[in-house]
């Protein structure tokens, strides 16, 4: 810094003369207008406004003049830095604009597209599919029963004409809820329902049971420990076999399709006599692969029928069991799983999808209602 000058030399100070800061401030409008951005301003902003500018050295030797020559050299300097300050504050405005408008056309939304960031989900088809076929069943003039998922062994075994030495029994196919003692089991099948609606209606009685059953078998791709079932029951006078067969086909064609067909086989249920296995009709091939071995089906292995459930007439064992006068009425009762109906339905091929709550399976099915 220069000593006190009595004399006012300019060249001693050449820093304060008018062409130097002329230069200074057009200089820094330049480097002002150049900016392209907020962060190359700032930049600016520093080389030519800060404490290290030209401006701010310049400024520092106003002491060293007379004071004769102060006033006009701190008039300059005040100009000219207010030149820059304006220039650098107009700038950043329009760079704040720009960098606004830039942001907002990139981020641009389209109010006008479909919206579709939340995913649709759907309810799951084995809920979906269990309330199908209480609607058909209603539509036929049944009734919609429930039942308690724990159950007494009474109601899900002995009422039923179940065999106390029947491998059912054993805890290797029943969870019970503390020992087999305890009489009190988780219900391995809809039938329990039945029972009670026996119990507490009027005869004659039409419903039909859907609901969640519980077995010890492992999880696979055809089995599930946790999986459902729907029975139904009509206890009438007169009714026979026909009547049961007629009810099946009805319900296989509200199933899979006009034309659909069942066959009954002889089988052996303790809650029904006689008792049979509800065959398909296959509902790809129609039973055509049968007759020509050149077009195999991979759905029924060209036998043209698919198991689907079991059914017969009513024991009398169980009528009498329920206090319903066997020798008067007859019944027939059939049952089948959701979980096999969805997948001979549905083409699905692994009952574990079902179970593992994986949306993009639910999703496949829609809102179907």
């Amino acid at each position: 810094m220069s000593g006190p000058n009595t004399s006012f030399d300019p060249k001693q100070v050449s820093a304060l003369s008018a062409e130097s800061v002329d230069f200074v401030v057009s200089e820094a409008l330049l480097a002002i207008r150049a900016a392209s951005d907020l962060v190359t301003l700032k930049e600016v902003r520093l080389a030519h406004a800060g404490d290290r500018s030209p401006l701010s050295l310049a400024n520092r030797e106003i002491g060293a003049l007379p004071p004769a020559a102060k006033a006009e050299a701190g008039k300059r300097m005040g100009i000219a830095r207010g030149q820059i300050k304006e220039a650098l504050d107009l700038r950043e405005s329009e760079l704040q604009d720009a960098r606004d408008s830039a942001v907002l056309t990139q981020e641009t939304v389209d109010v006008t597209l479909p919206v579709d960031r939340t995913a649709l989900g759907g309810r799951h088809p084995l809920t979906t599919l269990m309330e199908r076929i209480c609607d058909v069943f209603i539509a036929m003039g049944y009734d919609v029963a429930e039942g308690p998922e724990v159950e007494a062994d009474w109601v899900n075994f002995d009422a039923l004409n179940v065999p106390p030495d029947h491998p059912a029994r054993t805890m290797q196919d029943t969870f019970y809820v503390e020992s087999p003692e305890s009489g009190v089991v988780l219900r391995t099948q809809t039938s329990p329902i039945q029972i009670r609606a026996m119990l507490d209606r009027e005869v004659p009685i039409y419903v039909v049971a859907p609901g969640r059953v519980f077995r010890t078998d492992e999880l696979d791709a055809t089995h599930t420990p946790v999986f459902h079932q729907v029975e139904g029951l009509a206890v009438d006078v007169g009714l026979t076999m026909a009547d049961l067969k007629g009810t099946l086909d009805h319900f296989a064609q509200s199933m899979f399709g006009e034309g659909i067909r069942t066959r009954l086989r002889p089988s052996y249920f303790p809650f029904t006599e006689p008792s049979a296995e509800i065959d398909l009709q296959c509902f790809v091939c129609r039973g055509e692969s049968i007759n020509h071995p050149e077009k195999p089906c991979r759905t029924c292995g060209s036998e043209g029928w698919i198991e689907w459930g079991g059914c017969g007439m009513v024991n009398p064992r169980v009528l009498r069991a329920v206090g319903i006068d066997s020798e008067r009425y007859r019944g027939f009762a059939f049952g089948m799983g959701i979980e096999r109906t969805l997948m001979f339905r549905n083409g699905v091929t692994d009952m574990r999808d079902m179970v593992e709550g994986d949306i993009r399976f639910t999703r496949a099915f829609g809102l179907e209602s």
